[in-house]
């Protein structure tokens, strides 16, 4: 067990402090997950980092790093959804989280065929990222304000757009294999 993997685990283990925070306190309580997944958000950043600046990469961060990343967004989406109760924000919250599961499952799968590097995380990917993570942390903090809340919603779409665009490349990139002749 090293940094690197403890930050990545230290995720996980704030989503039902994230969960419990947004249902419990009220207004507070959704500033205080907001926090929580911000905080989320930096050590996803950071645990990548360091496992590459310190030579500290792990099979076990490898899987966890991005089940961790997958768990948190899907349940802080699935948080906004109920709590905003709006097509507005199901609609994008559905595009991020089915494109989440059509590229685990493609990777799986390319890794099945020992070319799982053909599809590699892209820039386009950690744009949408970051973008992910911001809206989420905007819009579980903006209730009542409602230029947040309209700064979440054009974040949230962009991300959702950019989450079409990067499932588009990784579907490209995979395209020669998903096409073969088995």
């Amino acid at each position: 067990m090293n940094l690197p993997n403890i930050l990545t685990l230290s995720r996980i283990l704030m989503i039902p402090l994230m969960v419990i925070s947004f249902y419990w306190f009220g207004q507070d309580g959704k500033v205080g997950a907001a926090i929580l997944f911000a905080l989320a958000a930096v050590t996803d950043w950071f645990d990548g980092y360091l496992a590459r600046r310190l030579n500290q990469t792990t099979p076990l961060g490898a899987f966890l790093d991005p089940v961790a990343d997958k768990l948190i967004v899907a349940v802080a989406l699935v948080l906004l959804v109920e709590s905003f109760s709006s097509m507005w924000l199901t609609i994008p919250a559905s595009i991020i989280v089915g494109r989440e599961i059509v590229i685990s499952a493609l990777r799986e799968w390319m890794a099945e065929l020992g070319k799982r590097a053909n599809i590699a995380v892209s820039y386009v990917g950690k744009v949408k990222t970051a973008l992910q993570m911001a809206s989420i942390t905007i819009l579980m903090a903006s209730e009542g304000h409602q230029l947040l809340v309209q700064a979440g919603y054009i974040t949230l779409y962009l991300a959702a757009v950019l989450t079409i665009w990067s499932m588009l490349v990784y579907l490209r990139a995979a395209w020669p294999e998903l096409r073969a002749k088995a």
